[in-house]
């Protein structure tokens, strides 16, 4: 895989962490901030919407300049984004800066996820998105129970606080491995943006889109609020979280790096196995909640589930939208991204049930279940 590739996981590493670190700071933000659990958890919808209406918004816009300056910027405004949000003590400020970060974000993996399958040949698209999509497993992994850990002892401002520094070396990675040029050779070729977006009119390209938002539903809606569920249903305490944060990663990590190297030549075998396990997956964790091992080897196992089929199914939506290849990117984003934002609102409204705390792991059991009624509607390539 080329190097470039690499250089653009870091700035991921660091987006991701901010994408997933409130699933372990949702409780401290609304203590601090004088709001419910609930409440702060629209903090993860409020970034996944800018996601979702930054994507194709931005990408358009940056298509005729060059991918390295646009990358660059994306990852700066992002930085500065998070040092407001560490500064402010107004939880409608914070919503507003996980809104422009959530912008700044989308611009950037959807120019990145061209650029990553622009330097590759047809055949490896799906392991280069794999190596792309490392840098937010390893988030998961790292940078999101170290922000956990880093939350607990200093509290959720110093986490904000290193996502912000933690797009420096990012930036610096851009600056010397990104060509200037890069992605622009071919600018006279590519079809008019209204040829793009037409590529959204094709049937089979947004239901494999339905699919890519129906799973990261699933997942954010789970992994939201999974914090009380380690610290109230399992009874441990809140270092565990952190500890669960970190196996879910790990799980994801596991996962990606196997659809990588499967979904190219195999998408439907990856969906026909992994798609009934995630299923079985999180109603098993809601059962099995209360009982620490089982509730901490499940969060594991549902990690590398949840990643290896999302990232097989981006993979699809940048093969779907071959036509599209400035804006297939921002498709792919977009779809997980309204996936992102709808799971913890979905989630939410279940707090108040008599399921509690585990409302949100039957939710994504629900999502995912629909996901798979969807998924014969596709017919995706079966291996030889």
């Amino acid at each position: 895989m080329p190097l470039p590739l690499y250089l653009l996981a870091v700035a991921v590493f660091a987006m991701g962490t901010s994408e997933f670190m409130l699933a372990g700071l949702v409780s401290d933000i609304a203590s601090d901030l004088g709001v419910t659990v609930g409440t702060a958890g629209t903090l993860t919808s409020a970034f996944a919407v800018g996601m979702v209406v930054g994507a194709p918004l931005v990408a358009a816009l940056a298509r005729d300049r060059p991918p390295r300056s646009g990358l660059l910027g994306f990852v700066l405004a992002f930085a500065a984004a998070h040092a407001v949000g560490a500064l402010t003590t107004s939880f409608a400020v914070l919503f507003a800066t996980r809104g422009v970060a959530a912008v700044a974000n989308a611009g950037f993996l959807a120019v990145a996820l061209t650029a990553a399958a622009s330097l590759v040949p047809p055949d490896r698209k799906a392991r280069a998105l794999a190596v792309l999509l490392s840098g937010t497993t390893v988030a998961t992994v790292a940078g999101v129970p170290g922000g956990s850990v880093l939350g607990t002892s200093l509290g959720w401002r110093a986490t904000f606080w290193a996502v912000a520094a933690l797009c420096l070396p990012a930036a610096l990675g851009i600056l010397k491995g990104i060509p200037v040029g890069r992605g622009n050779d071919a600018a006279t070729a590519r079809p008019p943006l209204t040829v793009e977006l037409a590529q959204l009119a094709r049937p089979r390209l947004l239901l494999v889109m339905l699919l890519g938002a129906l799973v990261n539903a699933a997942t954010f809606g789970g992994l939201t609020f999974l914090a009380p569920v380690v610290t109230g249903t399992a009874g441990l305490g809140e270092w565990w979280v952190s500890v669960a944060l970190m196996l879910f990663g790990a799980g994801g990590f596991a996962g990606v790096t196997v659809a990588g190297r499967l979904s190219d030549r195999r998408p439907a075998e990856v969906l026909a196995v992994g798609g009934p396990l995630l299923l079985l997956g999180w109603p098993a964790l809601a059962l099995l909640a209360d009982r620490p091992v089982a509730l901490l080897v499940l969060v594991g196992v549902q990690g590398a589930l949840s990643f290896a089929l999302g990232a097989t199914l981006i993979a699809r939506v940048l093969h779907e939208a071959a036509g599209a290849p400035t804006m297939a990117g921002s498709y792919a984003t977009a779809a997980l991204n309204i996936g992102a934002a709808a799971g913890p609102v979905i989630a939410a409204t279940t707090l108040g049930t008599r399921a509690g705390a585990l409302g949100p792991l039957w939710a994504s059991g629900l999502l995912v279940a629909v996901a798979l009624l969807v998924a014969p509607l596709v017919a995706l390539p079966r291996g030889a």
